[in-house]
């Protein structure tokens, strides 16, 4: 573990940008998002800021599985009042400090003004306690899933090249377009056979999105296939720590880098989570 901290804290030195808020999300779920959104928030934390990383999935999370955390509180215990936020936050690798979602609840796809306003009062607590935010949003496009992606300053859509994963990333980014998302939105190609295949991808869908909704998504990169990841989450690790000095994992240190390194729209001055209640709820 000691050698997997410093092989990624050497490529991942003064890459992170402190104070963004990155929302990571998809049209469809099983295209690696939750994947993704851990392992970059372990090499963004490798580099000696101090990143909170949120499973904001309410019903259907699994993050704690992928990072093998014991996560014995998580945010039904918020909700439910029995835990503060500080009571559910769990120390993960390289010092990622995580906040698990909620899975099996139904209950929470609808909150009480209770539920929303303590929301909001712990949240709050962390706004200038972290450097950098990373929310892995639930997959789809409903109001909890929009209301993340709208109150951050940079959402990174992650598709397939598979036909249904690309409509439906074009199916988030409408939705953002048509609530004026003043962020930066990046598209990542995942599981690609090639790096072409995975730039065709982009394109074909930056072309519709130009065509249509005349915005700007630009290209975080893509992620070819790689057995190592299936082979990480049946470990139970994180495949930039399974597997430190492979491919997968230098590509993950590169899109960290450089969506570290993207410019982002100033943040609003009513902060985060504040603007996530608002569009929330």
């Amino acid at each position: 573990m000691e050698n997997n901290a410093i092989h990624l804290q050497q490529m991942m030195e003064s890459c992170q940008q402190p104070g963004k808020v990155l929302a990571i999300t998809s049209g469809k779920g099983g295209v690696g998002k939750t994947n993704i959104a851990a392992n970059l928030a372990i090499c963004m934390a490798a580099s000696r800021k101090k990143v909170l990383l949120i499973d904001a999935d309410f019903s259907l999370s699994n993050l704690d599985v992928i990072m093998n955390l014991n996560s014995k509180y998580n945010l039904s215990h918020l909700l439910k009042g029995r835990k503060s936020i500080e009571e559910i936050i769990h120390t993960g690798p390289e010092g990622l400090e995580v906040i698990c979602g909620v899975s099996g609840f139904e209950e929470f796809a609808d909150l009480s003004e209770f539920q929303r306003q303590r929301l909001l009062n712990e949240f709050s607590k962390l706004q200038n306690n972290t450097d950098a935010l990373i929310i892995d949003t639930a997959a789809g496009i409903s109001k909890s899933v929009i209301a993340f992606c709208l109150s951050a300053d940079h959402v990174l859509v992650v598709t397939t090249p598979e036909s249904t994963a690309m409509t439906d990333a074009y199916a988030v980014i409408k939705v953002l377009a048509g609530n004026r998302f003043s962020g930066r939105i990046s598209l990542i190609v995942n599981m690609a056979d090639s790096i072409a295949e995975g730039k065709k991808t982009y394109q074909q869908i930056t072309n519709v999105v130009k065509q249509f909704l005349n915005i700007q998504v630009y290209s975080a990169g893509v992620l070819l296939k790689d057995e190592r990841v299936s082979s990480a989450v049946k470990l139970r690790k994180p495949v930039v720590l399974a597997y430190p000095k492979s491919q997968i994992t230098s590509s993950l240190v590169a899109l960290a880098a450089k969506l570290s390194r993207s410019s982002a729209a100033a943040p609003n001055e009513e902060g985060f989570f504040s603007k996530v209640v608002d569009w929330f709820f």
